[in-house]
């Protein structure tokens, strides 16, 4: 069974930065990890995933802000990151961890029901 659980969500000021974190009990020997948002009354977002091959893919409205990557030491490689520098009011909302098996293709999907599993989610605010 697969659970996840986020961290490091929190207030910071505009321009400023954060890193969340993702543990992700179970194992999935190939999988997707993604990183979700959700602001109030929005739907929710696919911002970043990353495969077990370590294909990478960010949304547009995050590129060259925020990156997603996943450590590779043995003790923590269940563990997944996402930074975000250069924060925008906008930016504001739940951020959520999910995962899901990777099947053939080489890339992650990236809507939100093509992940079974989710974290909790750990909140984000930005102020201006």
């Amino acid at each position: 069974q697969v659970h996840l659980k986020e961290s490091g969500g929190g207030s910071v000021q505009s321009g400023g930065s954060l890193r969340l974190s993702c543990v992700r009990s179970g194992d999935i020997s190939r999988y997707c990890m993604a990183w979700f948002r959700q602001a109030p009354g929005k739907s929710r977002e696919g911002i970043a995933m990353i495969a077990d091959n370590g294909n990478t893919m960010h949304a547009e409205s995050v590129k060259g802000r925020f990156t997603i990557s996943r450590d590779n030491a043995n003790n923590a490689k269940n563990t997944f990151y996402l930074q975000m520098n250069s924060l925008k009011p906008e930016d504001t909302a739940m951020y959520y961890c999910s995962a899901r098996t990777r099947d053939f293709a080489t890339s992650c999907p990236p809507g939100e029901d093509s992940y079974p599993y989710w974290g909790q989610g750990t909140q984000v605010t930005v102020s201006s």
